[in-house]
C-alpha cells in the first residue's frame, strides 16, 4: 500500500467523526436541477471501466448512477451491495463517480487502488467540478440516482444503504 493511500485511509478513518445521523457524510448542497442533464463526465482506466466519457442519463437504457467520494465510509460500506447489484442486474448499466480533485495525496493511481481494493468492477467516473452533485441535489455521500430507460429520474438516495434496499428498489422501478 502507498504512503498517500495510507494517508488517505487514516483520513477516511477520522472522517468517520464526520458522519452524522444515520452513517450519511451530509454535504452542503440544495435544490438542483435535473434539466440540466444529459451532462458527460470522464470516465478513467480502471478494472470494468475504460478512459472516455460517460453520459448521465445514459442514452441506451436504464442507469444507476453513484456519487461517491474514496475519503467517505458509508461510500465504502455500500460498495459490496452496488457490486452484487451490477451482478444481478445485467440490462442496468452502474456508474460511480467521484468529484475528488486529483493532488494532495489522490491522483489517478490512487483512485484506481480504492476502486479495486473496493470491490468496483464497472464504469468510473471523475466530476471534480461536482456537476453532477449540484445537478441532482445531492446533499448526502453516497448519493445514488436510478434512471429509467428514457433517462427520467425514478429514484434517489441519499446516505447509508440498508440492506436490500438497493435491489428493492431495482425491481419495484425498473422490473415492475
Amino acid at each position: 500500500m502507498t504512503p498517500d493511500l495510507e494517508r488517505r485511509r487514516l483520513l477516511t478513518s477520522l472522517a468517520g467523526a464526520a458522519v452524522l445521523g444515520g452513517g450519511a457524510v451530509v454535504v452542503a448542497r440544495s435544490g438542483g436541477d435535473p434539466s440540466a442533464l444529459p451532462i458527460r463526465v470522464d470516465t478513467l482506466d480502471a478494472r470494468g471501466s475504460s478512459t472516455g466519457k460517460a453520459n448521465v442519463p445514459a442514452p441506451d437504457g436504464p442507469l444507476l448512477l453513484d456519487l461517491f467520494a474514496t475519503w467517505c465510509p458509508p461510500c465504502a460500506e455500500s460498495m459490496p451491495a452496488l457490486a452484487a447489484a451490477a451482478e444481478r442486474h445485467d440490462g442496468l448499466q452502474f456508474l460511480s463517480v467521484t468529484n475528488e480533485r486529483f493532488g494532495g495525496g489522490l491522483d489517478s493511481a490512487a483512485l484506481r487502488e480504492w476502486w479495486r481494493d473496493h470491490g468496483g468492477a464497472w464504469t468510473l467516473g471523475h466530476d471534480p467540478e461536482s456537476r453532477l452533485m449540484s445537478i441532482l441535489g445531492a446533499d448526502a455521500l453516497p448519493h445514488l440516482t436510478l434512471f429509467d430507460a428514457d433517462g427520467t429520474v425514478i429514484w434517489n438516495h441519499g446516505g447509508p444503504l440498508k440492506p436490500g434496499a438497493l435491489d428493492t428498489a431495482i425491481a419495484t422501478r425498473l422490473d415492475g
